[in-house]
């Protein structure tokens, strides 16, 4: 790819709004703006927001973060899915694993898979752990099966996971190709493709996840193709990933299960990018908008990409992605009063239609941002930066609604359903924090999303955080991840091998392939310079269950590297479990290699130095937990470098407004962030 580029977009559709960022590196200028989100059909919200732009000529690259294969999984929307397998194995996807969600709930029901039964199917072969043929595939009963689908007409879908493929995948192979002749034009998933590494529960269900999405998946994106063929974008746009990176629309039909995640990596990306910025090593990303919020951590200045992920309680897929923890809490969480007389908010969301009450698109129910309008919080005038006025009278009412049968007023239960939506996401931020090892207080808060900055300080308090940090088009800052990441490709594999007895050769044959299939996947996406190659090894002790990663610096796997690969080993585990023990057999598990084509950067400027008192725009009443006070009101805009205001404050711009709540004042840096401190 060019290492100059013209105009670059990131598109980010969310459950509210769709957001749009460009950038411009001829003149580093970057232009962001927003448009309602239309659920049934997503890529009408996307040509909307594209018709603000005066020419899409000078665009070269249009990076798109999507929720299509979120929602088909979380709403069970996907294909009937036929599963096949080796016989004596259809039950796998049932058994599940051993555990419960519940341990003394006689009521709880284990997780439904994305597959029925009556659906799953054994053809007699077997591959040994060692990759020997023990018994040869039996190629009849795959045309039988086949037969028996066509016949059967409901099956829209195919998952192949035979035993030990991930080893040999011939067999796995073989039944594809059968399939393909007798089903042309059916969607075939197998797992070696899909995840090539031991667990056969995890390693069936993830590919039952990834036929589940193919028919969901392709339709859209071939509709969306078809869109941005017509608007000359064409093979310019590229779908972002679990993992941040990103993929062609074609080559991410083929491989669905790589977008169950795609658009919140953005604000992590971002995030990321903030913290090479400012020197700010430890963040934790704080990305509310209106259907949901989304917390991440960025750890000594990098991103923790995870292959440990369930869909649904012990539903894993078990992907490469970047980790990221969601819950259903947003501006748009309805308010509710449960059977006990108490209120409650969320996780039911107004979304985008008809949205919240005060969006005047017949809404009646009370949502966060109704709550915020009664308060004062938010503007009914500069919603959107004037573009969308609010109605606060319909605010009042849907609040006061809930209000009477708590018996409160109604600015009393406003300032009541904005702290329950604070609690709420505060049992998020602990998830990525408290219970991970992680301490609050060597944290910034990253405030993104239309909502998040209205929410930081609330957040900060309650959580420990020490610090906030408002970064510039934070309800855009997914769409500005999009324009910042990097290609990126992910590749793993089983490659068991121990101490005692370690073929280097094997080892060093299995983790050139993963480099060359990972370096194939960015030429064909037209990234072929500056491309950064990590190698790891996820290792045990012999007989343990869980895994150590360990970064290996060779291309080939010698005498030396071996010995130092078990050296590290060893001192990562003292560092991580507090013991070693030097002369143990340790096992290795996994291979991984990442591929990144790293891109040009936006270059974010420095903002001016100004003297003289910054002065308000306008003031007005916002309701606090001490009561009413009269505020000053900023323009953000307006703001310079070491700007410093001190709380109780509201500082407005396009797309959300930042709550600076008493005893809480904030500092602009150098490129224009809200630092905020108590």
């Amino acid at each position: 790819m060019e290492d100059t580029v013209r105009k670059i977009i990131g598109i980010d559709i969310g459950g509210t709004f769709t957001d749009f960022v460009t950038y411009d590196p001829a003149t580093n200028q970057i232009e962001n703006w927003k448009n309602l989100t239309t659920p049934a059909e997503p890529i009408k919200g996307v040509m909307q927001g594209l018709e603000k732009m005066e020419t899409l000529a000078d665009v070269d690259k249009a990076r798109l973060g999507t929720t299509i294969a979120t929602n088909a999984l979380l709403t069970r929307r996907g294909a009937n899915v036929a599963y096949v397998t080796t016989t004596g194995f259809r039950d796998i996807p049932f058994i599940q694993r051993g555990n419960r969600k519940a341990h003394y709930d006689i009521t709880w029901i284990k997780t439904r898979p994305f597959v029925e039964r009556a659906n799953c199917f054994e053809i007699d072969g077997r591959i040994t752990a060692k990759g020997d043929e023990w018994a040869p595939l039996d190629e009849n009963a795959v045309r039988e099966l086949a037969a028996k689908i066509k016949q059967d007409g409901t099956i829209e879908a195919v998952a192949i996971c035979t035993l030990f493929s991930y080893v040999d995948p011939k067999h796995e192979f073989r039944i594809r190709e059968i399939l393909a002749e007798e089903l042309p034009g059916m969607p075939l998933s197998i797992s070696y493709d899909v995840l090539p590494k031991w667990k056969e529960y995890d390693r069936a269900s993830t590919t039952i996840a990834d036929a589940y999405l193919k028919p969901v998946v392709a339709e859209n994106f071939r509709k969306m193709q078809a869109q941005f063929d017509e608007l000359g974008l064409g093979k310019k746009v590229g779908v972002i990933k679990s993992n941040g990176g990103e993929a062609t629309l074609a080559s991410a039909a083929d491989a669905p299960v790589q977008m169950a995640l795609s658009g919140p990596t953005g604000a992590v990306v971002a995030t990321r990018i903030m913290s090479e910025l400012t020197g700010i090593k430890n963040l934790v990303v704080f990305d509310m908008g209106g259907t949901s919020t989304d917390c991440s951590t960025v750890v000594d200045g990098a991103e923790h990409v995870t292959t440990n992920f369930e869909i649904e309680w012990g539903i894993p897929i078990q992907i490469p992605m970047i980790d990221i923890n969601t819950i259903g809490a947003g501006g748009g969480s309805i308010a509710w009063i449960d059977k006990g007389g108490m209120l409650r908010m969320g996780p039911q969301s107004a979304s985008a239609d008809p949205g919240p009450a005060c969006y005047g698109r017949g809404g009646q129910d009370a949502t966060v941002t109704d709550a915020n309008v009664v308060l004062g919080r938010i503007s009914p005038d500069n919603f959107l930066g004037g573009e969308m006025t609010l109605d606060s009278e319909a605010s009042h009412a849907a609040v006061g609604r809930i209000a009477k049968d708590l018996g409160m007023e109604v600015d009393e239960c406003a300032f009541a359903m904005v702290q329950i939506a604070n609690n709420n996401m505060l049992g998020a931020l602990r998830a990525v924090l408290l219970q991970r090892g992680l301490d609050p207080r060597d944290f910034t808060l990253v405030a993104s999303g239309g909502a998040g900055p209205v929410h930081v300080c609330d957040l900060m308090d309650i959580s420990g955080i020490p610090k906030g940090l408002v970064p510039n088009f934070p309800g855009q800052f997914s769409a500005f991840g999009f324009i910042m990441t990097d290609a990126r490709v992910d590749r793993h594999r089983t490659v068991q091998q121990s101490s005692k007895f370690f073929d280097g050769e094997r080892a060093t044959q299995a983790m050139a392939s993963l480099v060359t299939d990972a370096i194939k996947e960015l030429h064909d996406q037209g990234y072929t310079d500056r491309i950064e190659i990590k190698r790891s090894i996820e290792a045990r002790y012999l007989g343990q269950n869980h895994e150590l990663e360990l970064h290996f610096n060779g291309e080939e796997f010698n005498e030396a590297t071996i010995a130092t690969m078990w050296e590290d080993f060893h001192k990562e585990h003292k560092i991580r479990h507090g013991f070693a023990i030097p002369g143990e057999t340790i096992e290795t598990v996994n291979f991984k290699v990442v591929a990144v084509a790293v891109s040009e950067k936006p270059v974010m400027p420095d903002l001016e130095k100004t003297e003289g008192k910054l002065t308000a725009k306008s003031t007005r009443k916002v309701r606090f937990k001490d009561g009413w006070h009269e505020v000053s009101v900023f323009d953000r805009a307006d703001l310079r470098q070491d700007d410093e205001i001190a709380g109780p404050a509201l500082i407005e711009e396009s797309a959300s407004v930042t709550i600076v709540q008493p005893d809480h004042r904030i500092v602009v840096d150098r490129i224009g962030n809200l630092i905020i401190s108590a």
